[in-house]
C-alpha cells in the first residue's frame, strides 16, 4: 500500500487514507470532477467510489495516511 499507489471504483480501500482523483476508468480526464470528488477520504474497507457529477468509474491516487 506505497503512497502513489492506484486504485479503481468498486475495489475497497487497503487503509484509512486520502485519495485524490487521477483519471477515469475509461482511460479519459474529461469532464473534469467538481471541487469536492477530486479528493476524498476513506476507512479501511471502504469501497471507492465513482465520479457521480458525470457518472463515470475512477482511479484513484493514495496521497497520505490518515
Amino acid at each position: 500500500m506505497p503512497i502513489g499507489e492506484l486504485y479503481k471504483t468498486g475495489q475497497d480501500s487497503p487503509a484509512h487514507a486520502r485519495y485524490a482523483w487521477d483519471h477515469y476508468t475509461d482511460g479519459t480526464k474529461t469532464p473534469s470532477p467538481t471541487n469536492e470528488e477530486k479528493s476524498i477520504t476513506l476507512e479501511t474497507g471502504e469501497k471507492f467510489p465513482p465520479i457521480n457529477s458525470c457518472d463515470k468509474g475512477a482511479w484513484w491516487e493514495m496521497t497520505s495516511y490518515v
